[in-house]
């Protein structure tokens, strides 16, 4: 549900911050009067937050990250005036148009010296389908619209500023997952960019290979023969690169299949459609088996995750 949390002082704009956010520490960077407000609510997991406030510093240390449960990313996109990201020992200033992904794991800070509105999206990073390795790479780097993607996505997301009060329910869980699905798509695609096929070091061809998988999970007969010979490899290398890396390859794709099918049980637009199908729409066509392997991921089966709303 939207709401908006306001707040005419600093002291009262820590809470509001924290509250809305993940634990943080604010600092005044300007004397005079101060303020600031937060709009917006949860869809799904992904927050959807406009925040527009006077000139401020927020920080993110060890001692706070100790205190939070759960991984998440937050992507920053400037409305007006200007914010200037640290993590990870990168630095960015970002415009008005400008995003920026920082994830809430590792300290950073993000200053303001001027009034200032920005929409933050929150999620856990289990949603963007990305390795955490490949998204710290992009940590505190602005994006904008010189990004061929960024062209396309970030209008859209500018946009979302101004439909957040409409966004409950079923189509606000839908919009919710397409912009985290876009998102994944604007930073994979930079990801790419950044690294040449033909030099890539062992984990950047083992993330590359993962992002094949995603885009073949639909395909109950996948197996690593066919994995590795899209990447001119042996099946015996296949296995080595995920083996040094903690995984499997069968391993990988069932973790990836199974995350598909609970976010669409979780996706009140699609309670209509029978569990079968949804596991047989990423790959695993047998129910039974189905069943077996969300339960032993998840500990509950497909319908009760399905009827507990997810």
């Amino acid at each position: 549900m939207y709401q908006v949390q306001y707040a005419d002082d600093f002291a009262a704009w820590k809470q509001v911050v924290s509250n809305s956010f993940v634990p943080l520490d604010a600092k005044a960077v300007t004397t005079g009067p101060f303020s600031g407000q937060v709009g917006g609510g949860t869809v799904y997991d992904v927050g959807l937050m406009r925040v527009s406030a006077s000139a401020h510093e927020v920080v993110r240390t060890e001692s706070l990250i100790a205190k939070t449960d759960g991984a998440f990313y937050k992507l920053g996109v400037q409305m007006s005036g200007h914010g200037l990201l640290a993590q990870d020992g990168r630095e960015t200033l970002l415009r008005p148009g400008d995003l920026a992904i920082y994830d809430t794991q590792r300290p950073y800070t993000l200053g303001f010296d001027e009034d200032f509105s920005t929409l933050v999206l929150m999620f856990p990073q289990h949603m963007l389908g990305l390795s955490p390795e490949d998204v710290s790479e992009l940590t505190a780097v602005r994006m904008g619209e010189d990004q061929r993607i960024g062209r396309a996505v970030l209008p859209f997301l500018r946009e979302i500023a101004d439909l957040l009060p409409t966004i409950d329910g079923p189509i606000g869980h839908r919009l919710a997952m397409n912009t985290v699905d876009l998102l994944a798509t604007l930073l994979a695609d930079e990801i790419g960019r950044r690294g040449p096929a033909d030099n890539l070091d062992r984990a950047r061809q083992l993330r590359r290979i993962q992002h094949f998988i995603d885009g073949q999970l639909a395909d109950s007969t996948l197996a690593p023969g066919r994995i590795a010979a899209a990447h001119f490899m042996s099946t015996r290398s296949l296995h080595k690169l995920f083996s040094d890396s903690g995984h499997t390859v069968a391993g990988w794709i069932r973790e990836r299949r199974l995350e598909n099918c609970r976010r669409d049980l979780g996706d009140p637009l699609q309670a209509h459609v029978p569990v079968g199908a949804i596991g047989a729409r990423w790959g695993l066509p047998d129910a039974a088996h189905f069943s077996r392997a969300f339960r032993a991921a998840y500990g509950c089966s497909p319908a009760q995750y399905r009827r507990s709303g997810g």
